[in-house]
């Protein structure tokens, strides 16, 4: 199975990376700075789970990608979607199986009308990660999943097959038949922690320590899960109840990459997470006024970083 991950940041790196570490066949589609980053130190990964310096691991650049792949694995973020495609799309062939693992739903329709939901399944991961100054990828706690799935929860042959390798060298790896229902329950979590902290500009610890600070919190969630039942994958059972534990947790330093983007005065994904959010709100009737507020200020931050 030839693997294409696109990109070798914090996510597309580390993934990619243990599954060249466990002797799968993977090529990384990077940029010029990237390709030459890779050629030179190779593919540093800084973990609880395992150090690894991968030497000069395959790589190539848009300009030279001829060739078809069996699996795309698509990390990016959403506002990079679109160059993303662009790059890639030489490598999708008849048989090729696109795996993205951006937050939210959006990207799903536009992959659906270039490639043709055939070739999409559903896909998320769950890891803190981040690139370096020394441009090495380093997680920052120990916790990783990655799953991937059929949209109509069907366990494929495919999938199957993409299962086997992602498993071995992936810890928390797994194919899921569920996939929309885990990927609205994650956009329920990513949305409520990112709106909360992006808009007040702190941690969830702090949130908490403050007057009205436990109910904005759990307002915030009540809001982002009503969007879900509303379009058919009600939050419920172990995962709503850990997700509520975590949001309320006293002292907590959990903030969303969002606000850390923020911080650094770098993009951020307000529409694909929020706004899109927002969106299938009013189509359904349901009222959000604080994700609306977040949504805003979101914006005006981006309309700053224009300026």
């Amino acid at each position: 199975m030839r693997i294409l991950v696109v990109g070798a940041g914090a996510i597309g790196g580390y993934f990619g990376g243990r599954l060249l570490q466990a002797g799968r066949d993977v090529t990384f589609l990077v940029r010029p700075r990237r390709a030459q980053e890779l050629a030179s130190a190779g593919l540093v990964i800084k973990s609880p789970n395992g150090d690894s310096t991968l030497k000069n691991p395959p790589a190539v650049q848009a300009d030279k990608l001829t060739e078809k792949f069996d699996v795309v694995l698509l990390s990016c973020k959403a506002f990079d979607l679109d160059d993303a495609i662009k790059s890639f799309a030489p490598a999708v062939g008849p048989s090729t199986t696109i795996v993205p693992v951006l937050n939210g739903m959006r990207h799903l329709d536009v992959l659906d009308q270039r490639f043709g939901a055939d070739r999409v399944l559903g896909g998320l991961c769950a890891i803190a990660a981040t690139l370096n100054e020394q441009r090495e990828v380093v997680q920052l706690q120990p916790m990783q999943s990655i799953n991937y799935g059929e949209r109509d929860g069907k366990l494929s042959d495919r999938v199957k097959a993409i299962d086997e390798a992602f498993k071995s060298g992936i810890a928390g790896a797994g194919a899921s038949q569920n996939i929309l229902q885990d990927m609205w329950e994650k956009w329920v979590f990513l949305s409520s922690l990112a709106a909360s902290t992006s808009l007040m500009r702190t941690s969830v610890g702090n949130i908490l320590a403050v007057p009205g600070g436990k109910d904005f919190l759990l307002g915030m969630l009540d809001e982002t899960s009503a969007i879900a039942t509303a379009s058919g994958y009600t939050p419920a059972g172990p995962f709503f109840e850990r997700v509520k534990g975590m949001i309320t947790t006293e002292g907590s330093p959990m903030t969303a990459s969002m606000f850390r983007d923020i911080k650094a005065g770098l993009p951020v994904e307000a529409d694909h997470v929020i706004g899109d959010l927002i969106a299938r709100a009013d189509a359904a009737k349901v009222p959000v006024p604080k994700l609306r507020i977040a949504y805003t200020h979101l914006k005006a931050y981006e309309k700053q970083r224009a300026d």
